[in-house]
């Protein structure tokens, strides 16, 4: 698995150098440069559509829940985790979940609002793709962009649809036995709670209120990170409109969630990005310039998040020494 993973890391590095190699490092690293504070304004527009990330999945929870602020804090980790460390996308998700169990969280209840808040955001960037799709088609014509966008609702709609189904009528004891797996074998006994996983399910889906606002909450975040695109764009001359930037965005997070084996998305996101930014007029050099200045939020975002990661769990091993 291990191997698998370096493996991947290493082809999408690979692929992202090849692009860089192929549009010229100098009128790359031009384009980066006339960016001068649109790197600052991404960093921070990602900053906040995490934070709007967070409060979805504290509604997910709510009352039975602790603050906002331990819910932002644990997604910056989730998305750190997932983001940085090339293991399963799923880890990060499990370990948030057994970290929310450490501020008075059931451990049941902080799996299912995990798997609800998963599925939330599911819909969430299918919704975006297509809008994504549905922007270029009414500007190349919808016989170019039928056939891709059949293929991805023969794809999302049942994964959709699957996913809703296994959480809301019970066929979840196979997750259930992989998460108890895994905390066992890294020795997290908190996971060996999580017997009434589903009773917490059922009460999650019928909070019908908390579901739509998070649903409404995720949707917005989802949509404001199109922000990132028409900001790093404007800030190196080449402004687009609002909807090129949600199509642009649409398609990116499309592609990195189909590359889901590479860590971030490497190489194939960028090249999407680099293929739909040329739809708008968008030089390749720039657009490329672009995806690798969204990918700066990943470290400066990413790398304190680890570190509180790792704090966190220090507390919790000296907590647990202590007389």
């Amino acid at each position: 698995m291990k191997f698998l993973a370096a493996l991947a890391a290493i082809s999408g590095l690979a692929l992202l150098t090849a692009l860089i190699g192929y549009l010229g490092v100098d009128s790359v690293l031009q384009a980066l440069v006339s960016s001068r504070w649109g790197t600052v304004l991404v960093v921070i527009a990602r900053a906040v559509a995490l934070a709007g990330a967070g409060i979805g999945w504290w509604l997910v929870l709510t009352p039975k829940s602790p603050g906002t602020s331990v819910f932002i804090g644990l997604r910056y980790i989730r998305d750190a985790i997932n983001t940085l460390i090339p293991l399963a996308v799923v880890g990060g998700d499990v370990i948030g979940a057994r970290l929310l169990s450490h501020f008075g969280i059931a451990a049941s209840a902080a799996i299912a609002s995990v798997l609800v808040d998963i599925f939330l955001q599911v819909v969430c960037l299918t919704i975006l793709l297509l809008a994504g799709l549905a922007i270029v088609a009414g500007l190349v014509g919808a016989q170019r962009v039928t056939g891709a966008a059949l293929a991805i609702l023969v794809v999302a709609v049942p994964a959709v649809t699957g996913f809703f189904l296994t959480l809301n009528f019970g066929a979840f004891e196979p997750v259930v036995r992989r998460l108890v797996a895994f905390g066992e074998k890294h020795q997290w006994a908190v996971f060996d709670h999580a017997v009434d996983l589903g009773d917490w399910l059922q009460q999650i889906w019928r909070s019908h209120r908390n579901l739509l606002l998070s649903l409404g909450v995720h949707l917005g975040t989802v949509f404001f990170g199109a922000t990132e695109v028409w900001i790093a764009l404007s800030f190196m001359g080449y402004p687009v409109t609002p909807l090129a930037a949600i199509a642009i965005e649409g398609l990116g997070q499309g592609s990195r969630a189909a590359a889901f084996v590479l860590p971030g998305g490497l190489g194939v996101q960028d090249g999407t990005l680099i293929a739909a930014s040329a739809l708008f007029g968008v030089p390749a050099d720039v657009a490329l310039a672009m995806a690798l200045i969204k990918r700066v939020p990943d470290l400066a975002l990413g790398i304190p998040s680890l570190l509180a990661w790792q704090a966190l769990e220090g507390r919790r091993m000296w907590s647990k020494r202590r007389p």
